[in-house]
């Protein structure tokens, strides 16, 4: 049982390492991988694109460093900006959406990027705190482990 909170213990010891050593190439990658799901969104409804509404409705933000983003899209060319950038979907109209300067009086300005950013950054130290109780109940666990295993072996010498 020891060895297998110990094993736990490397395991999430180790991802915690790497998650603060790459942190840069996380955010690159997030970078680059929003700016492909906008270039690639579309109506289907696909994962990319309902994380793309899901994003931008629940961090009130719209593309990915400004909503000037979309208009380099296909979407945009069809389309327009997604309703999901609206404030208010009630008074976001087509014609207003396919406009750049009527769109930006009626949608979110700021982007993505850096509201994701900010709200994972502001996040991590709850995260490191729990990490940190987690291991520690785990290392507490092995230390009790070790002493329940010596005392069940000085008893049966005991006994003997």
């Amino acid at each position: 049982y020891a060895m297998l909170l110990s094993l736990i213990f490397l395991i999430v010891l180790v991802a915690a390492v790497v998650g603060f050593v790459f942190r840069h190439e996380i955010k690159t990658n997030f970078d680059c991988n929003l700016d492909l799901a906008l270039k690639d969104y579309n109506v289907t409804g696909d994962r990319h694109s309902e994380a793309v509404d899901t994003i931008q409705r629940t961090l009130h933000c719209c593309g990915v460093q400004n909503y000037s983003d979309w208009e380099r899209t296909e979407y945009f060319t069809q389309r327009g900006i997604p309703r999901s950038c609206c404030k208010s979907q009630d008074d976001c109209s087509e014609e207003d959406l396919k406009d750049l300067s009527k769109a930006k009086l009626k949608v979110f300005v700021d982007g993505c990027f850096f509201l994701v950013m900010s709200t994972m950054e502001s996040k991590m130290s709850v995260v490191a705190g729990i990490s940190f109780g987690i291991a520690c109940f785990q290392l507490v666990g092995i230390i009790l482990a070790c002493c329940l295993s010596q005392y069940i072996t000085n008893n049966q010498y005991e006994m003997v």
